[in-house]
């Protein structure tokens, strides 16, 4: 099988290279689904609207977790399973994680719709903002099977091998979301409803896409019906593998939702929409390290399963270089022009252009060390020790910030909100240097 002899004897830095770029322009494109939503929101609604939109973040970022779950688990899992030369099992992987796409999918539309109301006040929606947050959930909400099985399944079609068609994938499905923002919202006049559309009717079609490469002849593993009936110990394995990113999601996602709160204690409705639009700016910086998880995610965990740990090194040391020339590049580019970033999402209110610059200068000041800690974290979810990655993930978005967004306002007030993203950074990559280095001598250990 020519991908397999390529992932296992091919040169490294050339197959990472080969692997990031089809990665990083899909997840680039794939980060511009919100982005670009906030962008037209922002410039056509007001504000407000955007402020309402930021509330559905946490919402947003929880399906995305379900999403990461089965789809990163699964892609490890298939990954692995390649490498050991038993594809039977890489097809079954992929078979009982599809029934668990729509099973998880169900589940959430109707514990979405049940609890919207609680749950939207206690991410952080008022009076003056919850009505543009229901309208955008409601919509969102009947298309949760399209993102959870797209954004899935495309994540497999990266650990098979074929970076490129994952990344056309993205490319057709952002495509069609950022022609139709500006469509839906101006030219009909929906407004936030518009913006939702356009994402529900992107996320079909994708899962379009994805579910026709899989039953083409493009597709190393195939979704085989045989295989639809539910393994215990399959399932138990996706899930735990796919657990240390579906942690991260979560507590993410509860970390966006004390944000908000804390930004309206400590500042106004015009604070969140300034922390939505801090979150696009990172969220593109991390996205792009995110695809150097991506392109080395296939090489370490096929080579990790054929025991070759020299080639792990060597793609996990590219891959930290990597990550580390993009968040220092991006810090600078942020620290040079604020006022233009801002402006790009909402060009009239001076309070939202103030509290914006002020907030991502002090949020990214620890950004040159985020792609290390990202890298590093997908390194242990890609030999599958799933433990250690949770644990990782845990220490910035839970162990550390939490308790800092508890304490720093009441010292620095609306300071405090933004000083405690790069305080907790920094503390949390300390901490994963002392795990990675571990990890490193044990894997010189089976080498010799």
């Amino acid at each position: 099988m020519n991908r397999a002899k390529e992932l296992e004897s091919a040169n490294i830095s050339r197959l990472m290279l080969k692997f990031f770029i089809p990665a990083f322009i899909g997840v680039f494109v794939n980060a511009l689904y919100n982005i670009v939503d906030r962008i037209f929101i922002g410039q056509g609604v007001g504000s407000l609207a955007l402020s309402g939109i930021s509330v559905i973040f946490p919402v947003m970022l929880i399906m995305m977790a379900f999403g990461m779950l089965i789809g990163i688990g699964a892609g490890v899992l298939v990954s692995i399973n390649m490498g050991r030369k038993d594809m039977e099992k890489a097809e079954k992987v992929l078979g009982n994680s599809f029934v668990l796409m729509i099973l998880v999918s169900i589940v959430i539309t109707l514990v979405g719709f049940a609890i919207k109301g609680p749950m939207l006040r206690s991410f952080g929606a008022t009076p003056e903002t919850i009505g543009y947050a229901n309208d955008y959930l409601n919509i969102i909400l009947v298309g949760v099977v399209f993102q959870v099985v797209g954004f899935s399944l495309n994540s497999v079609i990266r650990s098979e091998g074929n970076a490129k068609i994952a990344m056309y994938s993205m490319l057709i499905s952002a495509g069609t979301n950022i022609v139709l923002d500006p469509i839906f919202i101006f030219w009909f006049g929906w407004g936030v409803k518009g913006a939702a559309y356009a994402t529900v009717i992107s996320m079909m079609v994708l899962t379009v896409w994805v579910l026709l490469h899989f039953k083409s002849s493009r597709s190393v593993v195939k979704i085989r019906s045989k295989y639809f009936r539910i393994d215990k110990k399959i399932v138990l394995e996706i899930l735990a593998i796919g657990m240390a990113p579906f942690v991260m999601q979560i507590a993410n996602s509860f970390v966006q939702g004390l944000l908000n709160k804390t930004l309206i204690s400590f500042g106004s409705d015009i604070a969140v929409g300034a922390m939505g639009i801090i979150n696009s700016v990172l969220t593109l910086v991390v996205m792009s390290v995110v695809a150097i998880n991506m392109a080395s995610q296939p090489i370490i965990g096929f080579n990790f399963g054929a025991n070759k740990s020299g080639r792990v090194k060597e793609a996990l040391r590219i891959a930290i270089i990597s990550a580390s020339v993009i968040s220092v590049a991006a810090f600078a580019l942020i620290q040079l022009i604020p006022d233009s970033i801002i402006k790009l999402f909402e060009s009239k209110d001076e309070q939202l252009l103030e509290m914006g610059r002020n907030g991502l200068r002090i949020a990214v000041l620890a950004l040159p060390v985020v792609g290390f800690q990202v890298v590093a974290g997908n390194f242990f979810q890609s030999v599958g020790k799933a433990k250690i990655a949770t644990l990782l993930t845990l220490l910035r978005q839970v162990v550390c910030l939490i308790p800092l967004l508890l304490i720093f306002p009441f010292f620095f007030g609306l300071k405090g909100v933004w000083m405690a993203i790069p305080v907790a950074d920094s503390i949390s990559a300390i901490i994963v240097t002392f795990f990675l280095l571990r990890e490193w001598k044990r894997l010189d250990v089976i080498q010799k």
